[in-house]
């Protein structure tokens, strides 16, 4: 049974699955719609501004700065400027069309790289690893460097429009165009465009300081491994294959979590980065979103060391017998109690805060549940109410971890379902020593519990991402058709202020996407930088210790290894389902609208032709916005369709195979799962 249901595990976490697992999980945060959405909405705005720029020209120029202006160039006319912001515009659309799509073409061949790199991981020995994988994963950050410079070039061009209409703006107020409400609002809106630009930054200095700190993690996994190895008794097997896969989930946790802060908006990830301020001994320590990342990426490790404390209680009773080696008189959990150890102490490093205080709870507790085994174990029997207690602190620390696993996939969004690396999976195949423990039935029920709440907070995740993009396109459609209800001669100057203040809203949307693009590619270029120098240098470097496992530390570089070029497709993956589709809709429904607002720029403003021009790109900037919400209407059914379809085909596989269980067992499962999951602290992190 247990050998069954370690395979059908293996089968619903294929690489397959798991990057379409990632794409269902982060749908809501990477949704592609918020590239699209004000794309359409920007192409108008700028079509009016032609159209208002025929009016009445006049000097900006009264109040210049010191040092002159930077982006304007014509400040002496003011239809002139409109003119330059149109011309930036319709080249930034240009430009993101041109890169987008080029972007969409190099991903599509990183899952043939991965391919291949999967191929001399499993059949390669040790000098063909060494010649052959990094050609593999030097193609791989070849193509993350590329991209990432194209993505920079595209974030720069929406810079500049924005920064364009931004000086715009401040040189009106200068002038002194407008007093009162008029001039509150704008300098209102200018010191929201600045707040946004110090947000932008420090989201990019949260983004450097995790893909620092993961780079760190790496470097100290193999620095874990012999650790845990170098107190591993032996004969003990299994119990260090689930340390260590405890170890290898909790490096993918951290790719997840990495992954997730990326993909949220420039606004939600400096909500999530806002400095909180935990007093410890007088002394004030600041954490961050990493740091939060960092601490529940140690879940999986912690779960796995209580899960191999609970298989040792069957019936109510406490198996004495297989807790004690009576020829190395030796109590078995003592190793479980090193590695609680071992994570307390690597907890020391991150800042105080109650999630830190969680793990360390549930270590220490750890900790004295093994050494009330290693008291009791040597005589194989303790009073039965001293049993009793022991049992309920167990259960009680199990449904503690469970919590603060569920908690740690619901904050890092990692999967879970989580696959065996493959080194590991083949060796234990090889030597069949598949989990032998009656909990394993327990154990996948946990997992398929915690997948069915994931995906369940996902969706309502998506509804409501949905429900703000609607909420938000029809905001910025009502302010578009109060102003084309304007006559030419009715539009007077305010008016067009209102016009630039929403143009470089909408053009600030789309440039924060560009922007969680360049952070993309900087975290893919980064792991595979990761892996060519620290993790291969590790793996050619190894010697070959004489330990009581198979597995030994060269099998875990080279998981170690395809963990991370994993995530690097993974995240490439993401990125292609958004390239393809903004390069499917761009081409469908923006790169026309951006020909004709060409068009319009050269056209004599005085002839009819003009007019019909202009309503033409109204017309079809319309039907744009239309069109991108029906599409987005029709993601979100198949998304629905593809979370449901996940879960039936794992309750047919895996549940469906599972012996029953006991009500009380079941009930605990989902109360931990609830607590993990819950919306409660939810403002902390998003």
């Amino acid at each position: 049974m247990d050998s069954q249901i370690a395979k059908k595990n293996q089968s619903l976490t294929t690489a397959e699955e798991m990057r379409n697992q990632t794409k269902l999980v982060m749908q809501p945060y990477a949704n592609w719609e918020e590239y699209l959405t004000p794309a359409p909405l920007s192409i108008a705005i700028l079509g009016e501004l032609v159209f208002i720029s025929s009016n009445t020209d006049f000097s900006i120029n009264k109040n210049p700065p010191k040092d002159g202006y930077k982006y304007i160039r014509y400040p002496d006319s003011f239809r002139a400027c409109l003119m330059q912001v149109c011309n930036s515009g319709w080249g930034a659309f240009n430009e993101a069309h041109k890169n987008m799509d080029q972007i969409r073409l190099h991903t599509m061949a990183v899952p043939d790289y991965m391919k291949t790199a999967v191929k001399i991981l499993f059949k390669g020995n040790d000098e063909v690893v060494q010649a052959h994988l990094p050609d593999q994963l030097e193609n791989i950050r070849v193509i993350a460097d590329d991209c990432l410079e194209l993505a920079n070039s595209t974030e720069k061009w929406f810079t500049d429009v924005i920064n364009i209409i931004q000086e715009l703006l401040e040189a009106c107020v200068n002038a002194e165009y407008f007093y009162g409400e008029e001039l509150d609002a704008v300098k209102k809106k200018l010191d929201e465009a600045k707040l946004r630009k110090q947000s932008s930054e420090k989201a990019a200095k949260c983004s450097e300081k995790a893909m620092k700190t993961m780079e760190e993690q790496l470097q100290e996994a193999h620095e874990r491994y012999n650790k845990a190895m170098d107190s591993l008794p032996g004969g003990w097997d299994m119990m260090g294959m689930d340390v260590v896969a405890g170890l290898t989930e909790s490096i993918t946790s951290l790719f997840n979590g990495v992954t997730t802060m990326i993909t949220q908006s420039v606004t939600q990830l400096c909500k999530v980065h806002k400095i909180i301020y935990s007093t410890s001994k007088s002394k004030k320590s600041a954490v961050d979103s990493f740091d939060i990342i960092n601490i529940y990426s140690k879940s999986a490790e912690i779960l796995m060391c209580t899960e191999n404390i609970q298989k040792f209680v069957q019936d109510n009773t406490i198996n004495w017998k297989d807790l004690y080696d009576q020829k190395k008189k030796s109590t078995i959990t003592d190793f479980l109690a090193e590695q609680f150890k071992r994570i307390k102490v690597s907890l020391d490093k991150s800042p105080t805060c109650k999630e830190k205080m969680k793990a360390k709870n549930i270590c220490e507790e750890g900790i004295v549940i093994c050494g009330q085994f290693a008291k009791y174990a040597p005589e194989g029997k303790c009073k039965d109410a001293k049993t009793k207690k022991m049992i309920e602190r167990i259960r009680k620390l199990t449904e503690s971890a469970r919590s603060f696993d569920s908690r740690s996939k619901d904050i890092t969004k990692s999967a879970a379902l989580t696959p065996k690396p493959p080194m590991m999976y083949k060796e234990e195949n090889k030597s069949e020593m598949m989990r032998a423990s009656d909990r394993a039935s327990d154990n996948a029920r946990f997992r398929i519990e915690q997948n069915r709440a994931q995906l369940d907070k996902t969706r309502e995740a998506y509804e409501k991402s949905v429900e703000n993009m609607e909420k938000n396109q029809k905001e910025l459609t009502d302010i578009l058709i109060t102003m084309r209800n304007c006559e030419v001669k009715e539009i007077d100057f305010n008016t067009t202020i209102k016009m630039l203040v929403k143009g470089m809203d909408a053009m600030g949307r789309v440039k924060e996407q560009w922007e969680k693009m360049v952070r993309f590619f900087q975290m893919v270029s980064n792991i595979v930088k990761t892996s060519l120098t620290r993790t291969l240098k590790d793996f050619i470097t190894t010697s070959e210790k004489t330990q009581s496992l198979s597995y030994n530390a060269k099998l875990f570089s080279k998981d170690l290894l395809y963990n991370q070029a994993f995530q690097a497709t993974n995240i490439a993956s993401l990125v292609k389902m958004i390239a393809t589709t903004y390069t499917e809709v761009s081409t469908i429904h923006l790169m026309d609208r951006v020909s004709s607002l060409g068009k319009l720029m050269a056209m004599d403003k005085e002839k009819p032709e003009f007019n019909s021009e202009r309503q033409q790109l109204q017309n079809s900037c319309d039907e744009a916005q239309k069109a991108i919400l029906r599409l987005v209407l029709k993601n979100k059914e198949e998304f629905e369709r593809k979370s449901a379809a996940r879960l039936e085909k794992i309750d047919k596989e895996l549940l469906a195979i599972l012996p029953p269980a006991a009500p009380e067992e079941t009930k605990s499962i989902q109360e931990a799962v609830k607590s993990g999951f819950t919306a409660e602290e939810e403002e902390d992190y998003a």
